[in-house]
């Protein structure tokens, strides 16, 4: 099983890019094809075969990363599996990608795999990168309906059947978008506590349009993908779980902002989910609505 790696960068942390460069040249196994995509920055001083391709703007997470499977060919067909991890991360395990090889040799209908992310002074792991509602034990794998964007390794036959990240959303909730689709056409996704992924612990919110595109995105990825009856439901919890978390009152202005603008701007080709894939998002413990 051929893999390769997508890794995007601003080109402002080289020391951590080239430190997650040698972690993934030091993986067990076939060597990896690393494919480094400099989202509107120049990439230097990369190590002797790792490719680059700069581009003159940044498209965001899932535009740059779109770029960076393209480099592998039509939908990364290239390779059979890539991995997307970001340039601040580091695999601490050399045996990560021979982990990868067997899980997607083992099922295949497996799709998408989401690494565990700890923190690489403490080991801990944020509750918000367990890609699950029941996230208290973040040591348990299990099949899960979404993924996280930095850490996780994905089948090339998922992006050539459904395609890949959308684009529009520029940053937040692509890689539910990616899953929704996935799984809608059968495929399964898994966390797996065993693959790790180091990466130091931030806040989301430290990017500054993070209210507005978590919003905006959020309303975005409901009209694409879910039937119309629930469209309602899942955004009105997710008001409602916005407000209880008291968020300041700029931030709220933000958020409100992004969540109006997600009604009134296009948010790309609408594809609803099967009823049968509701159902099988609700049994997998996250249904639609949440």
């Amino acid at each position: 099983m051929k893999l390769g790696a997508v890794v995007i960068t601003m080109g402002d942390r080289p020391e951590e890019l080239r430190a997650l460069l040698d972690s993934v040249a030091k993986q067990h196994g076939d060597p990896i094809d690393v494919v480094v995509v400099g989202n509107g920055a120049p990439v230097t001083g990369l190590p002797e075969g790792v490719r680059s391709v700069e581009l003159p703007e940044n498209l965001g997470i899932p535009g740059g990363r779109n770029v960076g499977i393209e480099a592998f060919g039509p939908a990364g067909s290239d390779v059979d599996v890539l991995l997307f991890l970001d340039d601040d991360g580091l695999l601490p395990d050399a045996a990560t990608a021979d982990l990868v090889r067997q899980a997607f040799d083992e099922d295949p209908r497996l799709g998408i795999v989401s690494f565990r992310i700890a923190d690489p002074v403490t080991g801990q792991t944020q509750r918000r990168h367990v890609p699950r509602l029941r996230a208290s034990d973040p040591m348990r794998s299990s099949r899960v309906t979404t993924f996280l964007g930095g850490a996780n390794a994905v089948r090339t036959q998922v992006l050539a059947e459904v395609g890949g990240l959308p684009d529009e959303f520029f940053y937040a909730h692509e890689e539910t978008d990616l899953a929704w689709r996935a799984l809608d056409a059968g495929w399964a996704i898994d966390y797996r506590a065993d693959m790790v992924l180091f990466h130091p612990t931030t806040p989301p919110s430290r990017h500054a349009v993070y209210h507005r595109m978590v919003a905006r995105n959020r309303v975005w990825v409901a009209r694409r993908n879910l039937p119309a009856p629930l469209i309602p439901c899942y955004l009105g919890v997710w008001v409602l779980l916005t407000l209880l978390r008291r968020p300041s009152v700029p931030a709220l202005k933000a958020w409100f902002g992004g969540f109006r603008e997600g009604w009134r701007t296009p948010c790309g080709p609408r594809r609803p989910m099967k009823w049968r894939t509701v159902w099988r998002l609700t049994r997998l413990g996250r249904p639609p609505v949440i």
